[in-house]
């Protein structure tokens, strides 16, 4: 039976670097065909056309290059573009690109289905099949930068981490992606242009901060009462808002960082007086800014968008107060992204 090949991107730059020596070649083949992976983006050995036949024909034999494939691309009115991505084992995610009039902003999935259970979003109600790797989210990425070229005449300039899955759940694979995208040999973007979004999960947030991260982190509160919390996010119950309020002043004392709050308003669920008390005394915790976002219902259940007068009595309250607010209104209606809110997200 034959074994099956290993990803040439799991290997580090000096893994490269050994494999050639080992096979009797030179050890700068490593750093040439690394720059072929990550800063060329190269789909297959072929494109390697620097490497000699030989070379190309050895690492043909050893490895493969288990690149995504945008397998549908769907553009709205508004510019925005909804990429369904299929892996190189046919599971497909989301990702979208969201324009604005300076730049575009990249929205990238970090799991296939998600592992927890936010009843207002799509995602939740497919089951989480695997984390994706770093170069499946990397990808994800250079796709998006090459249609922000082709569309926008200008790169890739934000990324929000905000499609499908919880990113904290796959922490490892997440920050090894993020450190090709920030490194030199990889898109040299700047990690203050990233931004992670977490359901909140305190432990993670916590290490976060301890292993020093320059990117923005997001939460996604949506209350500020634990029952009504745990009634949209079930899984809240095991990561009480007390727990939350103590890793996020964990990460800015760490950090200096501030935190940006998403938060959906829903009739009948959190549009009333005592939520929106909460969420201002929430916010005087730590230094933050709140992201109001206008809703896309997934069906016609119990979470419908709130009336305007609503989403005005919460940026009155929070304005009042001092803290930023400012409403996020949905975009891409038109072409539906399934990733339950992923196409109302757009960073810093």
């Amino acid at each position: 039976m034959e074994m099956e090949k290993k990803d040439v991107r799991a290997l580090s730059k000096e893994q490269l670097r050994d494999f050639f020596v080992v096979n009797g070649d030179k050890a700068f083949r490593g750093n040439q065909v690394y720059e072929w992976l990550w800063s060329k983006g190269a789909h297959s050995f072929e494109d390697m056309t620097n490497v000699s036949k030989g070379t190309r024909t050895m690492l043909e034999a050893n490895f493969v290059i288990n690149h995504i494939k945008v397998d549908t691309m769907q553009r709205s009115e508004d510019g925005t573009v909804k990429n369904a991505v299929r892996l190189h084992d046919g599971l497909v995610v989301e990702s979208v690109l969201i324009p604005t009039n300076t730049r575009t902003t990249a929205c990238v999935s970090s799991q296939v289905g998600c592992s927890l259970d936010c009843n207002f979003c799509a995602t939740a109600r497919l089951k989480r099949m695997r984390n994706l790797e770093p170069a499946e989210i990397y990808d994800q990425v250079i796709a998006i930068d090459k249609e922000s070229r082709l569309y926008y005449n200008h790169p890739l300039s934000n990324i929000v981490f905000m499609g499908m899955g919880e990113p904290l759940m796959n922490y490892n694979n997440v920050l090894k992606a993020i450190e090709m995208i920030i490194s030199p040999e990889g898109l040299g973007m700047s990690p203050k242009r990233i931004m992670v979004s977490t359901s909140g999960v305190p432990k993670m947030i916590k290490k976060l901060a301890d292993d020093d991260v320059k990117f923005k982190l997001a939460v996604s509160l949506h209350s500020a009462i634990d029952e009504i919390r745990s009634r949209i996010m079930p899984f809240s119950t095991n990561f009480p808002l007390a727990d939350l309020r103590e890793s996020l002043e964990y990460w800015y004392r760490k950090t200096k960082s501030k935190i940006s709050y998403e938060y959906v308003v829903w009739k009948d669920i959190n549009d009333n007086k005592e939520s929106i008390d909460a969420l201002v005394k929430f916010c005087k915790y730590v230094p933050c800014k709140v992201n109001l976002i206008e809703y896309n219902p997934i069906d016609d259940g119990e979470f419908q968008q709130a009336s305007e007068e609503s989403i005005n009595a919460y940026i009155q309250a929070l304005e009042s107060s001092g803290i930023v607010v400012k409403v996020r209104r949905s975009r891409g209606k038109d072409i539906d992204a399934a990733c339950g809110q992923l196409a109302n997200k757009e960073a810093e």
